[in-house]
């Protein structure tokens, strides 16, 4: 195949005050063994105040540079840059977290499986932690309807014992590392953007899956993500978008009484958490995370999307 006839992929990365860690992204792409005519990559910075946009033009003057006057969350954010991308115009689109670094053939791998099977929509690779290199964070996503939750597959398991294989049909990938067919974008939409961050892709590979795509994880496709091996608690405002997010997100793709029972299940989980927090609040540590989680269902309760208020910022974010 000439490089005439190779696919044109955009790669879409979002910023917010993050200029090391989006240097060092941009960085590992220059290793991409994919035709660089045939591949546009897309900075888009959500109103950055740490001069990332200034350098990124000066180290890497072929990025096309995106910037949005406010933070507009991860999914309309990533929206800017999809639109652009179609526009532009790419055969595939692929979102990138900024806080990751590619293997050279990642690119390559995925594109190739598309190439195969024209029917899938979506594909995402490998992701393992960037400070434990052998060890997989996330194989692709299972749904468990019942409970209303996510499970990423082959957590923690060490990638030298799990053969890499043939492509695998799973429910949804990761937006910190997916690949987007037009098409599939074309037919279903663009992300969804009352979730703000937080189930934006899972809502997508649900569209995308109901619309007649499939969804598959590439093992040969890898990445490296900048998570801790070893993470804390969660903070009051991820407690706030994950529980009011999964209710739209529970509600948006699960109908009739499987649906009401899901919500419900899923609120309740979070009421239980909101009652543990308030009898082992830990000195008062947890108060936060309990009213926020609190805040989440008042707002799906009333349809509140999109950027939290002032009063969940007040809680997710006190000044000292």
């Amino acid at each position: 195949m000439n490089h005439a006839e190779v696919p044109l992929v955009a790669v879409v990365i979002l910023t917010w005050n993050q200029r090391n860690l989006t240097l060092e992204c941009l960085e590992s792409l220059k290793s991409l063994q994919y035709p660089a005519e045939r591949l546009n990559t897309i900075l888009v910075d959500n109103g950055s105040c740490d001069g990332t946009t200034e350098a990124v033009r000066s180290l890497f003057p072929q990025v096309v540079v995106l910037e949005n006057s406010d933070n507009l969350g991860f999914a309309e954010g990533n929206n800017v840059g999809i639109s652009y991308a179609l526009e532009y115009p790419a055969d595939y689109v692929m979102l990138l977290n900024n806080d990751t670094v590619v293997d050279n053939v990642m690119l390559a791998e995925m594109v190739a499986v598309m190439q195969q099977y024209p029917d899938v929509g979506i594909v995402g690779p490998k992701m393992l932690y960037f400070d434990d290199p052998e060890r997989i964070w996330c194989a692709g996503n299972r749904i468990d309807w019942l409970l209303g939750s996510s499970i990423r597959l082959q957590a923690d398991e060490q990638d030298k014992a799990i053969p890499n294989d043939m492509p695998v049909v799973v429910d949804f990938i990761t937006a910190c590392g997916i690949l987007l067919r037009r098409e599939a974008l074309e037919q279903v939409g663009l992300l969804d953007p009352r979730f703000f961050i937080y189930y934006e892709e899972t809502d997508l590979c649900m569209r995308t899956w109901r619309a007649g795509w499939r969804i598959l994880y590439v093992p040969s496709a890898r990445l490296w993500h900048k998570i801790s091996a070893a993470m804390g608690p969660t903070s009051p405002a991820t407690d706030y978008y994950m529980n009011r997010n999964v209710l739209l997100f529970l509600a948006k793709n699960r109908h009739g009484i499987a649906g009401w029972f899901s919500v419900c299940v899923a609120a309740c989980r979070n009421l239980l958490a909101v009652a543990a927090y308030t009898v082992k609040p830990h000195g008062g540590a947890r108060i936060p995370n309990r009213n926020a989680r609190l805040f989440a269902l008042r707002d799906a309760l009333v349809g509140r999307w999109g950027k939290m208020g002032r009063d969940v910022a007040k809680v997710c974010y006190p000044v000292s």
